[in-house]
């Protein structure tokens, strides 16, 4: 009887390799990518959204919430010219889903204009904030993806996942990426452009476009990306040498040519989506602004002139100046001071980074220049950060490292191009390193705002070191509310709060302790760390002779006298 032949590979002889075929090992890991993915991303809108359920309205929120209602009732280009339209049609996805009641005849400025649509419209404030925080959280997310195809693209999978790791656990972008603020979609954008950019060294006809609608996109949320705009310029002209070097075009005029032509292309698309946005709230342009705009002269005034945006974007770019040149007070280890610090934000930074994100940014950067084969990438990571950066840091508001949002996102691709690196340690210790961001980035769940790392104290300690939104930007009102009822029911209070929000809404019962005589204050004394922080005269001395007895979120004190 014949005996049918064993295939040499289904069944190898006894003590020989186990050797499967490579379609089998690949079809097993396969599908382990997309999930770690999916498990990041998932994590980082757990974290995300239990914020945006927990926390007040910050001092911000307001004003672009209010503006966005203000958009999709009265289409009127009226509120918070000091910002472009776009972030704000994004916020007003959420508030549309909300529809809450909107009064038009409310004349107040547009911070009072916010919290009479939140507390004073028969709104429910939980509600309509959470909505306008869903849509930023959900960009917040795609930028996720962003940074994960990026650095896929340069380090491969496993680097995309170290960076995506970076990207996912960092407590400042989970901190504002749950707000309906504007800080993340611009930094976003950016580094979607970027990208893309990035990619249309291959093909510039399908991605310069893109990449041109996603700078756009930027201008169009935040006017800080300005400093930026030349810089993705250059890069539009360096991605179009590069394309028609591949297409085999030896002519270097031509080359030229192209470069300039690509660059004009991103500039003309770009500038066409910031007019786009202002369209789509009034396809009119009526532009009736509710405050003063200020008239700038010099340098500064014929720039503005010259800037080919519509006038609500020039008179909001007025504004801008005109806030850069006031006598802005600022917190910094204990020393209050007027005016700005050059060296505020990178110490900033320092606090408020986890450190193993630190120790990956910093090698990620060095190995995108000292590696052969990434150093093309180098100035399209860098040099962007870089010039935005060196922008922030002049500016005159030092009031967190929210105007710094685009370093957790450009820095961690260059991270994930450390595993790049041909030597044994590297994927060991950038492992260990990223645990240790997420085992930092958890332990601060749900309060990511005051978020401070082991070097300095963790969270606790924040509020020694910096202030405002670094630490303390009035989201921890119902918080508040909260321990007061447990704790302190029936007890006298007394609040400096510093923030949008209105204590009485939440069931505060507190007095204002700097408009009675000292002897009066007896009870608990309530204040916002950031009012601590730079407390002088009444308040200084109503604090030096009190106890502090509790903390609320990090980011308020209670005490006794």
């Amino acid at each position: 009887m014949m005996t049918r032949e064993r295939h040499p590979v289904l069944t190898p002889a006894p003590g020989a390799p186990d050797v499967r075929p490579a379609w089998r090992s690949r079809s097993r890991t396969r599908w382990l990518v997309p999930l770690l993915v999916v498990v990041l991303l998932a994590q980082m809108a757990a974290a995300m959204v239990t914020t945006a359920v927990q926390q007040t309205p910050t001092i911000d929120e307001p004003v672009y919430v209010g503006t966005a209602a203000d958009y999709l009732h009265e289409h009127r280009l009226r509120l918070n010219p000091e910002h472009p339209p776009l972030g704000k049609l994004v916020i007003a996805v959420g508030v549309a889903l909300a529809d809450p009641h909107v009064d038009p005849s409310f004349t107040g400025g547009q911070g009072r204009f916010g919290q009479h649509l939140l507390y004073e419209s028969g709104n429910d404030p939980w509600q309509l904030m959470l909505w306008a925080r869903l849509p930023v959280i959900a960009l917040t997310l795609l930028f996720g993806l962003v940074v994960f195809a990026f650095a896929r693209e340069l380090a491969g999978p496993v680097g995309a996942l170290a960076a995506l790791a970076l990207y996912a656990f960092s407590p400042d972008v989970i901190a504002h990426g749950s707000l309906a603020t504007l800080d993340v979609p611009m930094a976003g954008f950016l580094l979607t452009s970027v990208w893309l950019l990035w990619r249309a060294r291959r093909r510039p006809r399908l991605y310069l476009p893109l990449a041109s609608v996603a700078l756009g996109a930027a201008l169009a949320t935040k006017m800080s990306a300005l400093a930026a705009f030349p810089v993705l310029l250059v890069l539009a002209a360096v991605s179009m040498w590069c394309a028609s070097a591949g297409s085999g075009s030896a002519d270097r005029r031509i080359r030229l040519l192209r470069a300039a032509g690509g660059a004009a292309v991103v500039a003309l698309v770009a500038v066409a989506v910031v007019w786009a946005s202002y369209l789509a709230v009034d396809p009119l342009l009526r532009w009736s602004p509710q405050q003063y705009v200020p008239v700038v002269r010099g340098r500064r005034g014929l720039l503005v002139e010259l800037l080919p945006f519509p006038e609500a974007f020039r008179d909001g770019m007025r504004i801008q100046f005109a806030l850069e040149n006031r006598p802005w007070e600022g917190f910094l280890f204990g020393r209050v001071y007027t005016g700005s610090l050059w060296y505020y934000l990178p110490v900033a930074l320092l606090v408020k980074t986890p450190l193993g994100m630190l120790a990956l940014w910093a090698a990620g950067a060095v190995v995108v220049v000292a590696v052969r084969r990434l150093r093309p990438v180098a100035p399209y990571l860098l040099l962007p950060s870089a010039v935005l950066l060196a922008a922030s840091m002049e500016g005159a508001r030092d009031f967190g490292t929210r105007y710094a949002l685009f370093l957790p996102m450009f820095l961690a691709v260059a991270a994930g191009c450390v595993l790049v690196l041909r030597w044994r340690w590297a994927p060991v210790l950038t492992a260990a390193l990223v645990l240790f961001v997420a085992v930092s980035s958890v332990r601060t769940f749900p309060s990511y705002l005051p978020y401070c790392n082991e070097a300095f104290g963790g969270p606790s300690k924040t509020r020694l070191r910096l202030h405002d939104s670094n630490v303390d930007w009035g989201q921890d009102l119902g918080r508040l509310a909260d321990r007061l009822h447990e704790r302190y029911r029936g007890e006298r209070v007394w609040l400096v709060y510093k923030g949008s929000g209105v204590p009485s809404y939440y069931g505060i019962d507190a007095s204002d302790p700097l408009a009675v005589p000292r002897g009066a204050v007896r009870g608990l004394l309530v204040v916002s760390d950031s009012s601590v922080a730079k407390a002088k005269g009444r308040l200084a001395e109503l604090i030096e002779s009190s106890r502090p007895i509790d903390q609320v979120g990090h980011s308020i004190t209670i005490y006794r006298r």
